[in-house]
């Protein structure tokens, strides 16, 4: 489907909004009475090692991720499901936003200098509570915990849904709610456990929508670029490809 601006708007809008949402979650100082909920100092958080959350949502659910990553990667060349409706072009994007999604995340994380719930010192921990935005202050932990990286084992694939939404729109609803649903739940374990505070979930999901959104703008104006050079190059006489 050729390039849509208005789809892309539209896009643009929702990436602002939601944005709006994540800063004003910032502004009005709720992570650390959300994580007060589930901790304490004498305690700590309670459920910090507990089985379910440890090894079944955290361990197993990360290592799911990885495996619907590797899914996606070998559906470029051997599609299954819905990626059937797909180009080899687009499945890449699927794929390739997915990916991409989950290095932004671990990339910021290796800059932070913020820290866990479970180390600071109203839980039980060393460290001194400071907005993930005092960039350069030195909380008195371990750092690299914002934003969250398990909760990007299912955010990474709402990228998804841009490349589904041509061809397969009722499939790209479901998958962005799954995507988005899934984020939540790994984001929501982290916090009870004291893993991570909700701005952390947040800012991931929509690093991670962000992510997608670009790729498939880039996608959008590269792809008829491509189309193109192949008529270009096509030997004279011959046709372009119908996928051209």
């Amino acid at each position: 489907m050729p390039f849509s601006s208005a789809s892309h708007s539209r896009a643009l809008r929702w990436t602002l909004a939601l944005l709006a949402c994540v800063v004003a979650w910032d502004a009005g100082g709720q992570d650390l009475a959300l994580a007060h909920a589930f901790g304490g100092t004498a305690d700590g958080f309670p459920l910090r090692n507990q089985w379910l959350f440890v090894h079944v949502l955290h361990e197993g659910a990360r290592r799911l991720g990885w495996v619907l990553v590797l899914a996606l990667a070998l559906g470029v060349w051997w599609p299954f499901g819905v990626l059937r409706r797909l180009d080899a072009g687009e499945r890449l994007q699927m794929a390739a936003s997915a990916l991409l999604a989950l290095a932004v995340v671990s990339i910021a994380k290796n800059f932070s200098s913020t820290s866990c719930p479970w180390d600071l010192a109203e839980f039980g921990g060393v460290a001194r509570h400071l907005s993930h935005w005092a960039w350069g202050a030195i909380d008195g932990g371990g750092g690299r915990c914002f934003p969250a990286g398990h909760a990007s084992a299912g955010f990474c694939f709402m990228g998804g849904y841009f490349t589904l939404r041509r061809k397969a729109p009722a499939a790209a609803r479901w998958w962005l709610a799954g995507a988005a649903a899934a984020g939540f739940v790994l984001g929501g374990v982290q916090q009870v456990r004291g893993a991570h505070f909700m701005s952390h979930t947040l800012w991931t999901g929509w690093l991670c929508w962000t992510t997608g959104w670009l790729c498939d703008l880039a996608a959008s104006r590269l792809r008829p670029r491509i189309a193109a050079r192949a008529i270009t190059l096509a030997p004279a006489g011959e046709p372009p490809h119908a996928g051209a």
